[in-house]
C-alpha cells in the first residue's frame, strides 16, 4: 500500500467516528501493537521457564487448563 492510499484508511477510520481524528487511530494501533508485543512477551518468558525447569507432575491436560486459565486472565503488566 503506498503512503497515499494509508494516509486515505488513516483518515477514513478517523471520520467513521470511532476516533477523534487520525492522530487517535494511530495512537489506538500503537497501543493495540504494544499490547500484543507484551502478550508475545510473556509467551516466551513462560516457554524459557519451561525449558529451565524439572519435568512437570502434571498431566497434559493439566498443563492445557492452566495455559488456558493464564491467556483469559493475564497477569497485570
Amino acid at each position: 500500500m503506498h503512503s497515499d492510499e494509508m494516509k486515505k484508511w488513516v483518515e477514513a477510520r478517523a471520520e467513521d467516528g470511532r476516533y477523534g481524528d487520525a492522530s487517535d487511530y494511530v495512537r489506538d494501533l500503537i497501543r493495540r501493537d504494544q499490547e500484543g508485543q507484551r502478550s508475545i512477551d510473556e509467551f516466551r518468558a513462560l516457554v524459557n521457564q519451561g525449558f529451565a525447569s524439572e519435568i512437570s507432575a502434571m498431566t497434559m491436560d493439566q498443563i492445557w487448563d492452566l495455559a488456558v486459565d493464564r491467556a483469559k486472565h493475564p497477569l497485570p503488566a
